[in-house]
């Protein structure tokens, strides 16, 4: 919407943009719509937003019988005429790419001075209900395209979403970007402008939306280089990439990245050949694994790993196969995807082939294929739930790390959780973050049982890596008796400082305010011997990628 406020600026004083989420009631959204009192709307339509959209211009053209609907996006671009048939309180559709055509449509509202069948790029209903189809796609130079974001004060505290590229030059069937092979850049140049912008106002995220970033070696390596050398300490960057077209020279030049300056999401979708293959996907798995564990290797980079469940020839063992070794790889997170299948995607054109069935309404989302039936896609439903809460919340890492070593896979972890909560009857609740860390520990017990001591303890240095409890669980170590060791501790360091090196001038209570110590009857900092130790968790130091406290061995017992 931005792009195309920017693009249509001359008129910039007649466009106002309005934006709703999916938590707004449809009810709330129809009065702030109304109370604006609006000449013309155009929404712009994706997956998650256009059965929304659907019920407002219904009642939207009651209430305002005069007012013009437009709209546009990837979800009414591929069936314009279609849709207009069925919803005939729309009066046009912006089809594709929609900067240039958007622009001549204000301007014919605006001045006057351009009729609508004089506008490319629209499908669109005349007075007398005709359907006229002037559908030609006008591209962008990509230079063509103003900077968005010149009021930064307008996106404060927002991910900024940013592009220096459109088109792919990958062909995967389920992707819409596979349509359009013709990659157009943004001149490097304009792009380091706009880049300093960023980094001048320390925005905190900006999140590339290059369908595949480094397709082009020469492109990509200019602006990694100016964000490593323009780096403010803040900004963090966020690329999709092809991981195994990167070559030397751009592994090497991630590799010397501040830890936390940029993150890399790398779709592998799935690791079956055969299934590669049939969705024309390019890729080279063992090539990909090998830089990813590479990258991973040197802990600066923050990786993000997605696999699809759904594709032909991927059945229930081989997504589980996919999974184990995408997990192997050890990405700061593991993304499980259900196929969507999208309007005017290869995808798209096989459903009887695959014998596809999918939900009628958006998403679109795979219910059964050939290979893998609705029953299997629940399971996978209830496995990714498992995923997202203890492995990419982050906040079990060590506790999963050592449990996923008493099951025959990682999958097998995952799957045995999943049967838990539905065994338990906790799904479908809303867990606050420390019972799930008691469901943890019950799990625990019932399949590792003689390992309960040291997985409770694992349980307490997970909890406290991302903040100081106000309250202990009841079942963490009881520490009081070493109350005045502790104490005496925080005296002797505000006078040393030996661990606590960034807290000059604050006394020894403060210390103890704002750090932790614990005590613990495994050495959780190596190798797990028993014993008595105590460890320090530093808040003012964390681990730029997981945000995780530093945590050092500490002499309290003197």
């Amino acid at each position: 919407m931005y792009s195309l406020r920017a693009y249509a600026n001359e008129y910039a004083e007649h466009i106002m943009i309005k934006e709703y989420t999916i938590n707004h009631q449809t009810d709330y959204i129809l009065q702030e719509i109304y109370k604006n009192k609006p000449d013309v709307i155009a929404f712009s339509c994706y997956v998650w937003n256009v059965e929304y959209i659907k019920e407002l211009i219904v009642e939207l053209a009651k209430i305002l019988p005069q007012c013009p609907i437009w709209l546009g996006g990837p979800e009414v671009s591929y069936n314009a005429v279609s849709f207009l048939e069925s919803h005939t309180s729309v009066k046009g559709i912006v089809v594709g790419e929609g900067e240039k055509t958007f622009h001549q449509v204000v301007r014919h509202y605006v001045t006057k001075e351009i009729e609508i069948d004089e506008i490319t790029g629209i499908v669109y209903r005349t007075l007398e209900g005709e359907i006229i189809e002037k559908a030609s796609c006008q591209l962008l130079h990509m230079d063509e395209m103003p900077f968005a974001y010149k009021d930064i004060a307008e996106f404060e505290n927002r991910i900024i979403y940013y592009e220096t590229s459109r088109g792919c030059p990958f062909s995967c069937s389920y992707c819409l970007s596979s349509i359009d092979k013709r990659v157009r850049f943004r001149s490097v140049e304009l792009v380091k402008e706009e880049l300093q912008f960023f980094l001048d106002n320390k925005v905190k995220q900006v999140k590339f939306v290059d369908r595949t970033f480094n397709c082009q070696h020469k492109h990509a390596m200019e602006i990694w280089r100016y964000i490593k050398e323009r780096d403010n300490g803040i900004t963090n960057f966020h690329f999709e990439v092809s991981a195994d077209i990167l070559n030397r020279e751009e592994i090497e030049l991630l590799s010397t990245f501040r830890p936390g300056l940029i993150q890399l999401e790398i779709g592998v979708q799935s690791t079956n050949e055969q299934t590669i293959h049939e969705i024309n996907r390019t890729m080279n798995i063992n090539k990909l694994s090998k830089i990813v564990m590479e990258l991973n290797g040197k802990q600066n980079i923050h990786q993000h790993l997605d696999l699809i469940a759904g594709l032909p020839h991927e059945d229930f063992e081989s997504f589980q196969k996919s999974f184990n070794q995408v997990y192997a790889l050890e990405p700061e997170q593991l993304q499980m995807g259900f196929l969507k299948v999208l309007k005017g995607s290869k995808m798209h054109e096989k459903v009887q082939e695959y014998e596809l069935e999918y939900r009628s309404k958006p998403p679109y989302e795979v219910l059964c294929t050939k290979w893998l039936t609705y029953e299997e896609v629940l399971e996978l439903k209830a496995i990714e739930e498992m995923v997202e809460v203890y492995y990419n919340s982050g906040q079990f890492y060590n506790t999963i790390r050592h449990l996923v070593k008493n099951f025959e896979t990682s999958f097998q972890l995952y799957q045995s959780l999943a049967a838990y909560y539905e065994k338990e009857g906790l799904n479908n609740r809303s867990h606050s973050r420390v019972k799930r860390y008691d469901i943890l520990l019950e799990f625990v017990k019932e399949y590792v049982s003689e390992k309960v001591e040291f997985f409770r303890e694992l349980l307490i240095y997970d909890l406290y890596l991302r903040e100081k409890m106000k309250s202990r669980p009841q079942w963490a170590n009881e520490q009081s008796k070493y109350k005045d060791e502790i104490r005496n501790f925080y005296i002797r360091e505000e006078q040393t400082l030996e661990y606590l090196k960034d807290y000059q001038e604050y006394t020894y209570k403060q210390l103890a305010k704002m750090t932790h110590i614990e005590y613990f009857t495994h050495n959780l900092k190596e190798n797990g011997e028993k014993g008595q130790f105590f460890i320090l968790f530093d808040y003012k130091r964390r681990n730029p990628l997981s945000y995780a406290a530093e945590t050092k061995l500490v002499p309290v017992l003197l």
